[in-house]
């Protein structure tokens, strides 16, 4: 009972342990680390723009409030410094007569205070800047100089963030599983995808990849191989007009790499296909791309979409999204091969081939009349 249930329980590590090694999640995050780089992480903030991009919200937001809380404490203690050395501070006691660089700068608070005004433009007019000192009125161009760049930078940042066509991505879905059946008479493996929204994408493209571990013939093994999987659309696969859920088709013929899979051992194959879909958002014209992955255990072999698209008694068009991940049970056969064989039958059969495993045998007649 024990070793039943040891079993049980590796059996199902090993199964929970297969799932997760994907390369590709179903909502398109890429699975993978990069070890021992030679170059130095410094090489990013070269491209420090795409690295504030590629930042997660809570990273961006820090760096947000760090870069000007930073900028205006920083100008805080130059002000200051600034007081400190013109002898303007209470502690020394000025005379009356005494004009200071800045106005009403008491103590590193007022000095920050000050520091925050200039560089938002706030400008409540109880502190300024005099013309008794060109150290003081240098500082508050070059502060109002850098708070503008920084300002432009961080704003900018924010901004792209939040008009990055990778968010438009979030609203395209595929469907949970994949499905295998015939289709137009050839054995298809299918994939549904909607757009839900009601704006377009412009231009777009559907392909596929296989990525699987070969060995070559030289007995290199290949992680990760990549082979092109071609996906077909009865709209076209240019221009489409995504407007309503497509359901895009991959033909296994003899050049598929399906073609030697059958529905028996295809819970036994290690492969897993990823499905792109690029396209130019209508909105803001960005390029914009989707991705999703399917394993074996998401591949449904003899399933077909049930209906998702109906016309009601007013003239609309409905999209039942309820049925967009819904399969039905079809009469499939059980490989490719099969499927061919069996044509390549019933073509010869119309065609009146001769059985090669007829032999025909002569018999040689004898006539019981005498002359």
């Amino acid at each position: 009972m024990f070793g039943s249930l040891r079993e049980r329980f590796a059996s199902h590590l090993r199964e929970r342990g297969r799932r997760r090694a994907r390369l590709v999640s179903k909502d398109g995050r890429c699975n993978i680390e990069f070890g021992n780089v030679e170059q130095s992480r410094f090489v990013f903030l070269i491209d420090i723009w795409t690295t504030i991009l590629d930042l997660r919200w809570r990273y961006k937001m820090t760096i947000f409030i760090s870069a000007f809380l930073g900028s205006w404490f920083l100008f805080g203690l130059l002000w200051y410094v600034v007081a400190y050395i013109h002898k303007d501070l209470p502690e020394f006691n000025p005379s009356i007569n005494h004009t200071p660089c800045v106005e009403n700068i008491n103590g590193l608070t007022s000095a920050f205070l000050f520091s925050l005004e200039t560089q938002v433009t706030i400008g409540y007019g109880f502190r300024c800047v005099t013309e008794q000192c060109a150290t003081a009125i240098f500082l508050l161009i070059f502060q109002s100089i850098l708070g503008v760049i920084i300002n432009s930078f961080m704003c900018g940042a924010i901004l792209a963030k939040i008009s990055r066509s990778k968010n438009r991505a979030k609203t395209i879905t595929f469907s949970k599983h994949a499905v295998i059946s015939k289709r137009g008479g050839k054995l298809c493996l299918l994939i549904r995808v909607a757009n839900l929204r009601k704006s377009l994408l412009i231009g777009s493209h559907i392909y596929g990849k296989l990525l699987k571990s070969t060995v070559t013939p030289e007995g290199e093994t290949i992680i990760l191989d990549q082979v092109n999987i071609e996906f077909i659309v009865d709209a076209g696969n240019e221009n489409l007009f995504f407007i309503s859920p497509l359901t895009i088709y991959h033909i296994i013929d003899k050049n598929s790499p399906f073609f030697h899979m059958a529905a028996e051992t295809l819970l036994q194959q290690d492969f897993e296909l990823v499905v792109f879909l690029d396209g130019t958002v209508e909105a803001t014209s960005a390029t914009c791309q989707v991705r999703t992955s399917y394993i074996p255990e998401e591949v449904l072999w003899g399933y077909r979409f049930a209906p998702i698209v109906s016309k009601t008694k007013e003239g609309k068009y409905r999209v039942d999204f309820q049925n967009f991940s819904k399969t039905v049970a079809v009469d499939t056969p059980h490989c490719a091969f099969c499927l061919y064989n069996e044509k390549e039958a019933k073509a010869k059969e119309k065609k009146g081939y001769d059985n090669p495993g007829f032999v025909l045998s002569e018999v040689n007649e004898t006539s019981d009349t005498k002359m």
